[in-house]
C-alpha cells in the first residue's frame, strides 16, 4: 500500500492528515509490544469527521501508523518542545510514557523508514501546496490532529475541545488565527485555546510562509468532541460529531472565503 493518499481538489485549502493511518508492515507490527500494538495514539476517525466538510478541499493523508514514523516530526528527530515531554520521530514510548517496542529499531531502520515513509508523505504535501499556490497564488494548510483530552504525561489537567496551533503567530497570516480563534470563541458548549500546550507540529511550522503566500494552521480536537471513548475500541459516536462537523465546516469555508485576500507574489 501506499504511505500517502491524495484527494486533490480545486479549493485553495488542504487538509494534511499526518496521524489517521494505521498501517503498520508485519516485521515491524511483530515488534510491537502488546501495548504497542494497540495504536492508541492514533488520531482516531480524523479523516471520516472532516470527510466532505470543504467540497474542492484537498486531502493528503499518510497511511501508515505514528509508531512506524511519525510524519508530524522533524526528519533530523529536534523536539518540537523542548524541556516538556513528547514522543520522538519513532516513537519509543506511547502518550502515556510506556515503552511500546520489544526491540526498538536502532538509527539504520529508523532513517529507512523516513526515507520510505515519512520523506513520500512530505514530497506529496510539497507537491500539492505547489500545485494550489499556483492556482491560486495562495494555499492554505489546515492540518487536521486529534488526541485524548486527559493524558498526565503529556499536559496537566483536561485538554479544551480546539486546540489551535500557528507556532506563536509565525506560520498564517493573523486573519486567519483570529477568524479560527473567534469561530471557536462562538462555539457553544465548547472550550478552546489558541497556541496552548500544542502549538503546531513540523508541518505547521515547515510549511507556514506567509511571505510567500503559504500559509498553516493545525487543529487538535478533544477525541471526546466526537468518540464514544477515549480508549479501545476508540468508536466513532455519529452524535457527538454531528455536533462538531458544522463548526469545523465553519472553520474550512471561512478559510477558503478569507484566501483571496492572502495572494502572495507570482
Amino acid at each position: 500500500m501506499s504511505p500517502v493518499e491524495v484527494i486533490r481538489g480545486d479549493a485553495p485549502v488542504l487538509l494534511g492528515m499526518p496521524h489517521t493511518g494505521t498501517d503498520v508492515p508485519a516485521g515491524i507490527m511483530a515488534r510491537l509490544n502488546a501495548r504497542g500494538q494497540m495504536l492508541t495514539d492514533t488520531d482516531w476517525h480524523i479523516d471520516r469527521l472532516y470527510d466532505g466538510l470543504l467540497p474542492g478541499a484537498t486531502v493528503v493523508r499518510a497511511t501508515f501508523h505514528r509508531y512506524v514514523i511519525d510524519a508530524n516530526r522533524p526528519p533530523d528527530g529536534a523536539s518540537l518542545y523542548p524541556g516538556q515531554n513528547t514522543t520522538d520521530l519513532v516513537p519509543l514510548t506511547d502518550f502515556d510514557g510506556r515503552p511500546i517496542w520489544t526491540k526498538p529499531p536502532d538509527a539504520a531502520e529508523v532513517a529507512a523508514r523516513r526515507n520510505a515513509f515519512h520523506a513520500p508523505y512530505h514530497a506529496a504535501l510539497s507537491a500539492e501546496i505547489a500545485r494550489i499556490r499556483a492556482r491560486h497564488g495562495v494555499a492554505i494548510l489546515h492540518d487536521c490532529h486529534s488526541i485524548r483530552s486527559r493524558i498526565p504525561f503529556l499536559f496537566d489537567g483536561i485538554l479544551p475541545d480546539f486546540n489551535i496551533g500557528t507556532a506563536d503567530g509565525t506560520s498564517c497570516d493573523a486573519r486567519i488565527a483570529t477568524a479560527v480563534h473567534d469561530i471557536c470563541a462562538k462555539a457553544q458548549g465548547h472550550t478552546f485555546v489558541l497556541n496552548g500546550r500544542f502549538k503546531g507540529g513540523w508541518s505547521t511550522r515547515a510549511y507556514g510562509a506567509q511571505a510567500e503566500g503559504v500559509h498553516a494552521i493545525q487543529m487538535e480536537l478533544a477525541q471526546d468532541t466526537y468518540l464514544a471513548g477515549e480508549s479501545p475500541p476508540f468508536a466513532y459516536d455519529a452524535e457527538r460529531a454531528a455536533r462538531l462537523r458544522p463548526i469545523l465546516a465553519r472553520i474550512l469555508a471561512t478559510l477558503a472565503e478569507i484566501a483571496p485576500a492572502l495572494r502572495g507574489p507570482a
